[in-house]
């Protein structure tokens, strides 16, 4: 398998547009084989991952933020668990933004964004982000578009800043499709363990479809940048996806090589007994 060929076909290229009704949520391009056979694939880029984070959190001089977004039951919770199964939890940290508070609203869009970000050596995931306030806030017309039509340069400049200063930043946008996030509200309304996910506002949210995936469309093809990249994860299949997430952040990292950091010079580790 060419690994380079799924990063390459996966990402929104800068200045280009996302086109993302065009790509079918059910394909797996670049897959290795069936279900059984990408699974097994991805276990082994599981444990490639943990060792990669493992030598960046020793190295400590650089960070990864990578930020999931998706319709609701898009499966960035899932993506979570699996995709970071293994991974040291000391050097990797998630932050979920709900609506903001009174104190974050009492500042600029981006505040509360940037104390999150991730620490020298940490891979920092953001299930939601910063995207939300072009998102959610045009959707539902709770901002004026003169305001939120100026986030994108925004947004983009702040992803500069973080890459500029140590900072990976690698997106990804699941695609699910509309009959797929039908299926998975029903098992969510059918199984006990499920049903505290599910939340009739959901359904609202639903009745938007065209709008959000819209406005996703907008907000890739507009920050989609060689600092910080957009990858549509087509997302019907859990195990495609999974698969899709490790193989582009495990690229990203492979090129980052981290390494671990030499002993200190001033100990003759050959001198050192311990009793």
């Amino acid at each position: 398998m060419d690994r380079r060929a799924i990063l390459d076909d996966l990402l929104v290229p800068p200045g280009a547009s996302a086109h993302i009704a065009k790509i079918d949520p059910a394909s797996t391009p670049h897959a290795p084989g069936d279900r059984a056979t990408t699974e097994a694939a991805s276990a082994e880029l599981n444990r490639e991952l943990a060792d990669l984070q493992l030598r960046l959190w020793a190295e400590a001089e650089r960070s990864v933020l990578v930020v999931l977004q998706a319709m609701d039951a898009g499966g960035k919770d899932g993506t979570v668990k699996k995709v970071f199964a293994g991974v040291n939890p000391q050097g990797c940290r998630v932050t979920s933004f709900k609506a903001p508070s009174e104190e974050e609203q009492a500042h600029d869009f981006l505040w509360r964004v940037h104390q999150a970000v991730p620490r020298a050596g940490e891979i920092g995931i953001f299930n939601r982000s910063h995207y939300e306030e072009v998102l959610i806030v045009r959707v539902h017309d709770l901002v004026p578009e003169k305001v939120w039509s100026k986030r994108y340069r925004a947004i983009a400049d702040f992803e500069a800043l973080l890459a500029d200063s140590g900072t990976t930043v690698v997106k990804f946008f699941l695609h699910i499709s509309k009959e797929e996030q039908a299926e998975r509200f029903r098992k969510r309304v059918a199984k006990p363990h499920k049903r505290w996910k599910f939340r009739l506002a959901d359904l609202e949210e639903r009745k938007h479809w065209d709008a959000y995936a819209a406005a996703y469309e907008d907000a890739l093809s507009k920050t989609s940048t060689a600092a910080a990249p957009w990858y549509v994860v087509p997302a019907d299949h859990k195990w495609y996806r999974d698969f899709a997430v490790l193989s582009v952040l495990v690229g990203t990292l492979r090129s980052m090589d981290p390494k671990y950091p030499p002993p200190d010079p001033s100990i003759d580790l050959d001198s050192i007994v311990i009793d």
